[in-house]
Formats: C-alpha cells, sequence, structure tokens
C-alpha cells in the first residue's frame, strides 16, 4: 500500500512538474519596443502562460544562443529584419514549425518555407523626400535614387545596416547582380554626406535641407507624425513619402518575426506563442503600439498615419531570399566603397 501510495505521488510530482513547464516560455527578443509590452501580457492573460524575457542586441543573442548549443533555456527567438532570421536559420538555431494556424494566417511569401520562422509585422522601405524641394513623381523608384539629377542631394545609412543589406538582397533578386551593383554606384555618387545615423537622422537631414531624398521604414516616420513634440511634428510636416516601384515589381516589404530555438525545453508554449503573435490582438498591437502594418490580411488598426498612408503594391518575394542575397548585398557595396 505504501509503495502505491509513494508511486501516486510520484506520478503526481511529474505531472505538476510537466505543468509548471507548459506555464513558462523562455523568450530572446531583440526589439525594444515598449509597445511589446502589451503582447507579452496579453499572451499571458490568453494563455496563462509567463513569460521570461531576455533582452539584447541581436548579434548578442545569436552569439548567446551559439554558445549555450544544446544546453540553452531559449524557447522562442523574436527579432527585426528577414536577414537576421535567415542568418540563425543558417546555424542551425531553429527547428521546423508545423503550424495551421500559422500556415493559414501567414502569407507564404512572410514566412521561411520549411517553417523554420515567421513574420508578424511588415515594414516598407519607403522613399522619403523634402517637400519644398521634390515632387513625389520625381522619384516614383528606387532606381530613380541613381539618377544624376539627384547628385549631391541624397543621404543614406551604412552599407552594413540590415535594412540596406535586405534592399539590395530584393534589388539583386529582381534586377540582376549587375543592374543593382550600378544602382548601388549610382546612390553612393548621389550621396550629400558620408552614410551615417539611423532612419530617423535620416528624415530629419531632409527635414533641415541637409539632403533632398533618403530611404526609411515606414514606422520611423509614422512615429514622427503621432509624436507630441512640436521639433518631430515639425519634421513630419516637411517630408513626404512615396511608395516606390508600384507599376513594377511593388515597394520592398521587411518584417519582424520569430521561430521555435532547436533545443526549446517548452517547445508547445512556443509553437502557442507564435500562434498568438499571428492573432488578431497581437496584430493591432504591432500596427497601433509600433506603427508596423500586420502581416495578417483583413486586421483592421485604429493608428492613423498609417490609415493615412493607404494601400500599396508589395513586393511578393519571399523575405527568405532577403537573407540568402545578404552575402552578395555586401560585396556589391563593398565594390562601389560604400561606407
Amino acid at each position: 500500500m505504501a509503495k502505491i501510495i509513494l508511486l501516486a505521488a510520484l506520478l503526481a510530482a511529474t505531472a505538476g512538474s510537466a505543468i509548471a513547464q507548459d506555464k513558462v516560455l523562455n523568450l530572446y527578443s531583440s526589439r525594444h519596443y515598449q509597445a511589446d509590452e502589451a503582447l507579452y501580457s496579453g499572451f499571458t492573460k490568453a494563455t496563462g502562460i509567463r513569460i521570461n524575457r531576455i533582452e539584447a542586441g541581436e548579434e548578442a543573442l545569436i552569439e548567446r544562443l551559439r554558445n549555450e548549443g544544446a544546453r540553452s533555456p531559449a524557447d522562442v527567438l523574436i527579432t527585426v529584419d528577414a536577414g537576421r532570421l535567415w542568418r540563425a536559420e543558417q546555424l542551425g538555431l531553429f527547428q521546423p514549425v508545423n503550424s495551421a494556424v500559422l500556415a493559414q494566417r501567414i502569407p507564404a511569401s512572410l514566412r521561411e518555407p520549411n517553417g523554420h520562422w515567421f513574420g508578424f509585422s511588415l515594414r516598407a522601405r519607403l522613399i522619403a523626400y523634402n517637400r519644398a524641394k521634390v515632387k513625389p513623381e520625381e522619384a516614383a523608384t528606387y532606381e530613380s535614387l541613381a539618377e544624376p539629377k539627384w547628385k549631391g542631394r541624397v543621404c543614406m545609412r551604412s552599407s552594413t545596416n540590415i535594412y540596406n543589406l535586405s534592399l539590395m538582397g530584393a534589388l539583386i533578386d529582381h534586377l540582376g547582380e549587375p543592374k543593382a551593383e550600378a544602382w548601388a554606384r549610382g546612390v553612393k555618387a548621389n550621396l550629400a554626406r558620408e552614410p551615417r545615423g539611423g532612419d530617423t537622422d535620416q528624415l530629419k537631414s531632409v527635414a533641415a535641407g541637409e539632403c533632398d531624398l533618403t530611404l526609411s521604414n515606414q514606422y520611423y516616420y509614422a512615429r514622427l507624425g503621432r509624436s507630441g513634440k512640436p521639433e518631430d511634428r515639425a519634421v513630419f510636416e516637411r517630408i513626404g513619402v512615396v511608395f516606390p516601384n508600384q507599376a513594377s515589381f511593388g515597394t520592398h516589404v521587411n518584417i519582424s518575426g520569430a521561430g521555435v530555438m532547436k533545443h526549446a525545453p517548452n517547445r508547445e508554449a512556443a509553437v502557442k506563442f507564435l500562434e498568438y503573435l499571428a492573432s488578431d490582438e497581437a496584430q493591432r498591437y504591432f500596427a497601433e503600439g509600433n506603427n508596423e502594418w500586420p502581416a495578417v490580411a483583413g486586421v483592421k488598426t485604429a493608428n492613423p498615419v498609417l490609415g493615412a498612408l493607404g494601400e500599396f503594391r508589395r513586393d511578393a518575394l519571399n523575405v527568405a531570399v532577403l537573407g540568402r542575397n545578404q552575402p552578395g548585398s555586401q560585396k556589391i557595396y563593398d565594390r562601389v566603397a560604400w561606407k
């Protein structure tokens, strides 16, 4: 009888441990947006699963995961840009996920074909221009930025910036490597100054008249438009934006995305988290909290700036290509001496 009682106690303890394990998610995140707190609390409220979060830069997290190996406690990596997700995939850090929810909710072009990672929000790479100096029809395509008429009138980020690497990856696919390199050479020749700063810095330079054109992800522009600071609003009022290449392959889009780690100790919770990110609730958090478009079609948001931008033709290229072309992209930038 004592043995039976002991066995029952052991089984109960084991079951309790399993339940406790399922109630925890270990998240490695390089997204440093305050609005994401709503994502995490929403997930816990919906599932009862508590999130343990480690935040750091993308490269630091990837290196940590490599060093931890099979001992890693990480269940999910969430980061920005398909190029970074591709890097993690190439290092064997993800495991494939077969989820009917994700297959139905996330468009095929926004997920890795074998299910290693998924995009949950969209970022469009827009052309921003000084309203007083440029007509929007003059800068209707990415290719137009390389035209000689813009010599000394373009501001850009560094070539090593992941957004520029991913854009080049798309141009390689659409234009071919020789034409993509010619584009980079032309843009470099048009620079008003050496590349420096982030997207917001480029927008401020355009507003200040230091240059007339730049590239920016839409959420940097939207932040200025939704800011309560008069100086941000002044920048917003002086610049306009164009969705490039509407008559050809469409505007380049990238993602914020996530995947389940290869050695995830809480795999079931990890898959639930990815599925939650594809829910209408989470998709609205992305849009209203950080000015990113929902990846899921048909989700309505109350973001006034995104709403004012309207609909546009998106590049249908699978975002995994952006990572695959990343090494070639950097070689092109190096050859044209784009710092």
